[in-house]
């Protein structure tokens, strides 16, 4: 399962409303090659399912991801922070083994 906390949940809609997406739209969550440490996240708007999606619902939230990403991101929760320290989307990953300064790539 991957789970997103209230303060992600809070800017999705927030996201979602300035860009003016319905209803319709859910979070896709995914994992690419490439970043510091050999993998990186990838996390946008979509409304279209796919072949083997896996779907979630949490906070109210439906959360989609692909079945190879789904194999590095089960057990993730989806954070987010605006404090003093950094800005954005932080991926508590419970599969990562390393991940890198920035917080946006990681190794399993």
């Amino acid at each position: 399962m991957i789970t997103i906390t209230p303060n992600a949940l809070n800017k999705i809609d927030q996201l979602k409303a300035e860009e003016g997406l319905n209803g319709d739209y859910f979070i896709r969550v995914g994992v690419v090659g490439g970043g510091c440490s050999g993998l990186s996240y990838n996390l946008d708007f979509d409304n279209e399912l796919r072949e083997g999606d896996q779907e979630f619902e949490s906070e109210g939230a439906k959360i989609v991801c692909d079945m190879k990403s789904f194999l590095y991101l089960c057990g993730t929760e989806l954070d987010f922070t605006d404090g003093l320290n950094g800005k954005g989307f932080n991926f508590i990953n419970p599969n990562a083994t390393r991940t890198c300064g920035c917080g946006e790539s990681f190794a399993v």
